[in-house]
């Protein structure tokens, strides 16, 4: 037999059997790899592995190992794809009235007898697969503007909000799923909400230019009997390509309205709000419609699937699971579902002979009977409503740019000079220009309230707190937001570029060396960001081992929070070598990542990283708004924390410098309580010769928030020469090695805590410091060798 994995380059093959078991096999099925399935032969990693393919019009990457499982047979040459019975019609536009966007179709709107009180809130969920506009639609709708990115598993909790102008309604923006079947826990955040918590009505949002795949989901979505609208997102790209959908005929076949819309471009937004409303309202359930076709091959699914609805309908009803649905997923095998009828001994043995006897009939297991049930549906359906467009120029744009960002000789070199270009321009130019001038108006309004309090006569003890405490300690934070600004600005237009998705891709197999999968490249770039959201990105993975895994090595990354240390000490100590100690900085939490990874995958972790099958989105054009979002709420962000925990930390640590145990004004900070306190710490750092008492106090509020140990040395020395004259150049990088890798602040340990609990949030803190200390110790004993 021929596997996958030996499928040529730019040959097409069917697929004759998917190996494997449990949740990946699932996995495998619901993306589209199914027994008589075709697939396409796309290329390979630039290392070699994992390899890209072509399935149901979109791309997915798979490893060799895992290709290895699916056996294939008829190998051909490529064709393209078929354009459906629709494309066939003489005139489609006289044929069928074609709704534009916003338009909906003629799906008869029933006025129920008993609509929904007014005081009753409309609760809809937000549906859809990975990377569909799910969170763009969500902004469109609710006025928000929550982080938006062309990569799969950006939204990674759900997210409340209400319809604009419609105050009795919530709409709830759900991780991105391909099917029921949850294969990961970001997953499982949205089959637990549809059905534990029984929204009024379901908004699936569909990529209508990867139809196929999307309406697997949907499929589900209809058998959970909730009143429910299909949004035909980016209809505006299936048009400009020459393609189109027969929405009335849809409607017709899937029972539900079918809404096409541009989220994008807002477009289509009104119409898709009144009929979301509407069905809500008045709780008009999708029609019921049997996905098996008695008279073909589903004959023995048909009969399986009644047989197991009479045989549960009792215990779904008393679970509150609608039956249709209930009965797919136990023929497929879900025992997350078996656990929650409550079925007993007898009743499980009849649904196993139920399900022997179809899977014996249709000559496929019955994971594979339901997944071809599904995907033959909408094979009819795709045939009888919708144009294909020609090969879309943003796939065609994302082959050529591919050919180059994803080559095998020139994909790392462009990651890394796209990396060191980001950086160079976020710290040597744009942001340090921008930094500079930022800097100079503060510093200029200083001198004006100092010249102002002054003359005054304004007391010494609250001239002191304002010039010290806010000008010299908030101050010298808020001009690093333009430095932070830029480089969230170049991550996001990665990002939303569809470049991340990439770079996953050519990584994998890099970091499975070290025990991770390709997906983990992804949280631990956000983390040079923030390691709050990074460990939030950690959800997307399907493997509780390697999400642990990156929770624990996403703080290695340099944050965000951490550049205005490295920036004071740079200018300070190394003012001609900027950019270079900057990169080392980077790189060097990079390599002690590696250097823990392996540690822990010999230790904590042994085992493989999880399979890496992952969709690969065509390049996009970063959207200016998706853009100007982000970066206001990263500024808004940093700009809270300057003004709230930086600002008091500040006062406290003007507090403390300026008064002793007598609340006495001191004349020497030396005398003061700070001192005392921090002196009795002092003594650990003196080995890497920074044992100074004011080093120490920093390096305590830089728990509190990174920022804060600029602000805390900022006030403690008064000026840059005070702390020259305090450590030497060798010092202040034995300090950088510190700061870059002691524990990280207190909102990451909060999100640690809350994604793998007390213990090892506990154990991160310490451990952190520990490693720090050591590196540390370790760059001064070597340094000190050379200089």
């Amino acid at each position: 037999m021929t596997s996958l994995r030996e499928l040529p380059i730019g040959k097409t093959a069917t697929i004759r059997s998917v190996g494997g078991e449990g949740a990946l096999r699932q996995h495998f099925l619901d993306m589209g790899l199914i027994p008589k399935g075709e697939v396409t032969m796309v290329k390979y990693a630039p290392m070699g592995d994992p390899m890209e393919l072509r399935i149901h019009s979109y791309e997915l990457t798979l490893r060799l190992a895992d290709a290895e499982k699916i056996e294939i047979e008829n190998i051909r040459d490529a064709v393209e794809p078929s354009e459906g019975k629709a494309a066939h019609k003489k005139d489609i536009s006289k044929a069928i009235p074609h709704p534009g966007l916003g338009e909906g179709g003629k799906y008869h709107i029933k006025e129920n007898e008993h609509p929904l009180p007014d005081s009753e809130i409309l609760t809809f969920a937000l549906a859809g697969n990975q990377n569909c506009g799910k969170t763009t639609l969500f902004n469109q709708l609710t006025g928000s503007s929550q982080h938006v990115g062309n990569f799969p598993g950006v939204t990674v909790d759900r997210k409340d909000g209400n319809i604009r102008g419609r105050s009795n309604t919530l709409v709830t923006d759900l991780p991105g799923i391909y099917s029921m079947s949850p294969y990961s826990s970001e997953e499982i955040v949205t089959r637990n909400f549809v059905l534990d918590e029984h929204p009024k009505g379901i908004i699936n949002i569909v990529d209508a230019t990867n139809i196929e795949r999307n309406l697997y989901l949907t499929m589900q979505l209809m058998e959970l009997d909730i009143p429910m609208v299909l949004a035909l997102n980016m209809m505006d790209e299936v048009r400009e390509n020459g393609g189109s959908i027969l929405v009335n005929q849809m409607e017709e076949m899937l029972g539900i309205p079918v809404i096409p819309i541009s989220a994008a471009k807002n477009e289509g937004i009104d119409e898709l709000v009144q009929h979301a409303l509407h069905v809500a309202k008045y709780q008009e359930k999708p029609q019921i419609i049997d996905f098996c076709d008695a008279n073909e091959d589903g004959g023995a699914v048909h009969r399986c699937l009644h047989a197991i609805m009479h045989l549960i309908e009792d215990h779904a009803k008393a679970a509150r699971i609608p039956v249709r649905f209930a009965a797919a997923k136990l023929a497929e095998g879900d025992q997350l579902l078996m656990d929650s009828l409550n079925l007993d001994q007898n009743e499980k043995e009849m649904l196993e002979h139920i399900v022997k006897q179809m899977e014996t009939e249709r000559g496929l297991d019955r994971a594979a009977a339901i997944a071809h049930m599904r995907f033959d549906f909408i094979e009819k359906v795709c045939d009888e409503t919708v144009v294909k467009p020609k090969e879309s120029k943003e796939h065609l744009r994302s082959m050529k740019i591919d050919k180059i960002l994803t080559g095998k000789y020139t994909a790392i070199p462009c990651f890394i000079g796209i990396m060191g270009m980001v950086f160079f321009l976020t710290f040597s130019v744009i942001g340090a220009f921008l930094q500079n001038i930022l800097d100079m108006g503060i510093t200029a309004l200083g001198n004006i309230v100092d010249h102002w309090m002054t003359a005054a006569g304004v007391n010494d003890v609250l001239h002191s707190l304002v010039m010290d405490g806010v000008f010299n300690g908030v101050g010298s934070v808020l001009s690093f937001l333009p430095v932070i600004v830029t480089l969230f600005f170049f991550l996001s237009l990665l990002e939303d570029s569809g470049y991340m998705a990439r770079v996953a891709f050519v990584m994998d197999k890099l970091l499975r060396k070290i025990g991770l999968s390709g997906r983990s490249i992804v949280p631990m770039l956000v983390g040079f960001g923030c390691t709050v959201p990074g460990v939030m990105a950690s959800r997307t993975l399907p493997s509780e081992r390697d999400r642990k895994m990156t929770i624990l090595l996403t703080p290695f990354m340099s944050c965000s929070a951490k550049l205005p240390i490295y920036v004071f000490f740079t200018a300070a100590f190394f003012p001609d070598h900027g950019a270079i100690v900057m990169i080392a900085l980077y790189f060097g939490g990079i390599i002690m990542g590696i250097l823990m990874a392996l540690l822990m995958r010999k230790t904590l972790f042994s085992g493989e990283a999880v399979p890496f099958v992952m969709e690969l989105p065509n390049y996009r054009m970063p959207g200016a708004k998706n853009v100007g979002h982000l970066l206001w709420d990263k500024a808004k962000d940093f700009l809270q924390r300057a003004f709230t925990v930086i600002f008091m930390a500040t006062l406290v640590i003007w507090f403390l410098q300026t008064f002793n145990t007598h609340l006495s004004i001191v004349t020497d900070s030396k005398d003061s309580i700070l001192a005392m306190v921090a002196s009795v710490i002092a003594p650990i750092f003196k080995p890497m010769g920074y044992g100074d008492w004011r080093i120490s106090t920093a390096l305590i509020t830089g728990f509190m928030a990174k920022e804060s140990v600029v602000s805390t040395l900022s006030i403690l020395f008064g000026n840059t020469a005070a702390l020259l004259g305090s450590i030497t150049s060798l010092s202040a990088a034995s300090l950088l090695a510190f700061c870059l890798l002691y524990t990280p602040c207190v909102a990451a340990i909060a999100s640690i805590k809350r994604e793998l609990g007390g213990k090892w949030a506990i154990f991160v803190v310490f451990a952190q410091c520990v490693i720090a200390w050591l590196v540390s110790f370790a760059v001064y004993l070597v340094g000190g060798l050379f200089f």
